[in-house]
């Protein structure tokens, strides 16, 4: 399959990612102060220099930032993502409220809602700091340019923001697969495809009308040895995840609650909860980054013991003192 979807409209076509646009966000508590954005260290050559694709990101959001004041704040909900709309005193208000923590989930608002190539700044006047985040997806155009945001808007940043939670606050490359607010593909290629080849979770709901944000699993369950730091929507053999991610609600199949985007094959066109239909996005990742009991390597997602399951792996892990 080659590239899908018009990259042309954000100002590039489907090309090799930069990896100076990469950037990792410090979870909260992470003992960083009001820093918003740190530099990640150079990623392994053999992804980025084989892979071009569009819609490669990274995700670190924390919980405690996803659920910050439920995004149905007045500073943002009815404010575009101009220099204007952040330059009202409704967005500094919500901003002062907690920066380190708005700072990090307004990283990756832009990060979703803005295209590449464009950053959003604001200045904290009272800690006499500039915060500059550049977009990459470009999923709400409109909101972007300066008008607020639409329901469709607010369904697929609000799901955008919920597939780069990660509850470990490990950064891990994700690929990410549905449409724009303005219904345009998110454009991908084969090379994506076959480098990102598990099916992981979809994800959707509207955080800024207080509607939820929800969370859905395609990929196979988890076998007793295997962890991922993606554990929001990865079910293992109980058919539910393994981690609560409050705010974020399992929901159960993507396939039970979604229509699937005929055009990609890849993607869900919508998914409904509770009588509501919200726009979806769909998150593929890389075998490698499923950690595996035995393979040598103590991850964050296994614990001591005397087994060979994730949570008793004696092998990577030893035994518990």
């Amino acid at each position: 399959m080659g590239s899908m979807g018009n990259g042309s409209r954000r100002g590039a076509t489907v090309r090799k990612l930069s990896w100076a646009l990469v950037l990792s966000l410090t979870t909260l508590g992470a003992g960083c102060g009001t820093e918003a954005l740190e530099p990640v260290s150079p990623a392994p050559p053999a992804l980025f220099d084989t892979l071009e694709q569009e819609a490669l990101s990274y995700n670190h959001l924390s919980v405690n930032g996803l659920s910050f004041n439920g995004l149905s704040f007045n500073g943002l909900s009815f404010n575009g993502l101009s220099a204007g709309g952040l330059s009202q005193a409704s967005f500094a208000s919500w901003f002062n409220a907690n920066p380190t923590l708005a700072g990090e989930v307004m990283g990756y608002i832009i990060r979703c809602a803005v295209p590449e190539g464009e950053t959003r700044t604001f200045t904290h006047v009272q800690a006499n700091k500039t915060y500059t985040w550049p977009g990459l997806l470009g999923l709400a155009p409109g909101w972007a340019a300066g008008a607020s945001p639409t329901v469709a808007e607010q369904q697929i940043v609000s799901a955008c923001l919920a597939a780069h939670t990660n509850p470990f606050g490990v950064s891990v490359p994700i690929s990410v697969h549905g449409r724009d607010a303005q219904g345009q593909v998110i454009p991908f290629t084969s090379g994506e495809l076959s480098m990102f080849s598990r099916p992981e979770s979809c994800f959707f709901g509207n955080l800024f009308q207080n509607q939820g944000v929800y969370a859905g699993s395609q990929n196979p369950p988890l076998n007793p040895n295997q962890s991922t730091t993606r554990a929001c929507a990865v079910v293992d053999g109980s058919g539910m995840p393994r981690r609560a991610c409050a705010p974020i609600v399992y929901a159960g199949s993507c396939a039970a609650m979604c229509t699937t985007d005929t055009t990609t094959g890849v993607a869900f066109l919508n998914c409904t909860k509770d009588g509501v239909t919200f726009k979806p996005l769909t998150t593929r990742v890389r075998d490698a980054d499923l950690a595996v009991c035995g393979d040598g390597v103590c991850q964050v997602t296994e614990s001591c013991g005397t087994s060979t399951t994730y949570n008793a792996c004696a092998a990577d892990c030893g035994v518990c003192p």
